[in-house]
């Protein structure tokens, strides 16, 4: 098995329109959530969500090219984009393209598309939609597009498994690179949910907070919705050397489980298989790990679960970690939560700051961690984990090391 490095990384998501900017802001303890603004809120109850603000398509992309794409598409492009420049690698020279493999997670798809089709056909009495309807609101547009802009031309997909799509993705371009199916991966998750019947959906399944999200706190209200894109490149370590290439992290291992329980409700048990998996897949011992960026949703089922599967694994070891949750800075992003957070986590490692968890009031005695409440935190690190724990109980954590 070949070591995996990380490269490059891009996102676009409510801290910042690229990933340096979203790092400084989960360093400083910068919230994106407030009131909605790209939408109508007059039929919505929840009028807070953690939007991608200020961003021109046009400033991107030619018109031509934008008819082809979805907000979610684009957000990936923008992402990905970035991430290839640090990289330094370019996909269309020296076979690159052929060795590589783009896989990239969403939850939803193209949520825009579908909703102005809906609006067209259903409200307006249009008998005909856009021609590039389904190219757009596929789920696999986003691994497509950027495949066809980087010139990728070895296997690409997408993976869509809910709120851990982008986990997924990402421990699947991992396996393939470190078995040497290919040398390089672009991947990572996308995702731009927030239309009105989108969001009246997720308020009907009783989960989302109306004041902002505050994971771990005994005042928390549920989850807030985000959106945007964290794409990383993956790299085969020797070759990454070689070249002299800025290593941001070493990829050492992903574990992947389903609770086989209930479609909604989170398992403790699921959940902990799926940390066992990863530290295991990582051959590291539970005492290395110095920090989790936890699923932490804010919601009243998922944190004391998650709280009992890492008590469960790291047993003594639970009270010397550090555990945040970022949501609370740039809102749950569904499909791409886990992309936009390995940000954190690759941060927490080069930079030994501990992003915080914020909105913390008072301690949950069923959260009984430390949580980084409210300010960020110096702690020099040699590991860390990044947890995503989707509806259908499908688990997806992966495991960093320090380069």
């Amino acid at each position: 098995m070949r070591r995996v490095a990380i490269t490059g990384m891009g996102s676009i998501n409510a801290l910042g329109h690229d990933a340096a900017s979203s790092w400084a802001a989960m360093r400083e303890g910068r919230a994106g959530i407030g009131p909605i603004a790209n939408i109508a809120t007059d039929l919505l109850q929840v009028k807070i969500a953690a939007e991608v603000r200020g961003f021109d398509p046009a400033a991107h992309f030619e018109p031509k090219r934008l008819t082809f794409l979805d907000r979610v598409s684009q957000f990936a492009l923008v992402a990905a984009r970035e991430a290839v420049a640090q990289s330094g690698l370019d996909f269309r020279s020296g076979g690159r393209g052929e060795r590589s493999a783009c896989i990239i997670g969403t939850g939803i798809g193209g949520e825009n598309t579908h909703d102005e089709t809906a609006k067209r056909f259903y409200g307006d009495r249009k008998a005909n939609v856009h021609p590039l309807t389904i190219v757009r609101l596929m789920a696999n547009a986003p691994a497509c597009q950027v495949t066809m802009d980087l010139g990728i031309t070895g296997p690409s997909f997408a993976v869509v498994s809910a709120c851990a799509s982008a986990n997924h993705a990402m421990a699947q371009a991992f396996d393939m690179v470190r078995s040497g199916r290919v040398d390089f991966a672009v991947t990572g998750g996308s995702e731009a949910c927030l239309t009105v019947p989108c969001v009246k959906a997720w308020e009907a399944v009783r989960v989302t907070a109306d004041d902002t999200c505050r994971p771990f706190c005994k005042q928390r209200r549920g989850m807030v919705l985000g959106e945007g894109a964290g794409i990383f490149v993956l790299e085969e370590w020797e070759h990454a050397k070689a070249r002299g290439a800025n290593i941001l992290a070493e990829f050492v291992g992903a574990g992947l489980s389903a609770d086989a329980a209930d479609i909604v409700l989170p398992s403790a048990d699921g959940a902990a298989k799926a940390l066992r998996g990863a530290l295991a897949d990582a051959r590291m011992d539970a005492s290395e790990i110095g920090y989790i960026n936890a699923h932490g949703t804010g919601t009243p089922a998922n944190d004391p679960t998650e709280t009992r599967a890492i008590r469960t694994v790291f047993g003594a070891h639970a009270d010397a970690l550090a555990v945040s949750s970022t949501k609370s800075m740039h809102g749950h992003a569904l499909g791409a939560a886990g992309a936009i957070e390995l940000i954190a986590a690759i941060g927490a490692l080069r930079e030994g700051v501990l992003p915080p968890t914020l909105n913390f009031i008072d301690a949950d005695p069923a959260c009984d961690l430390d949580y980084v409440p409210n300010a960020a935190r110096e702690k020099p690190l040699r590991a860390a984990l990044s947890n995503s724990f989707a509806f259908g109980g499908l688990n997806a954590v992966l495991a960093l090391r320090r380069a």
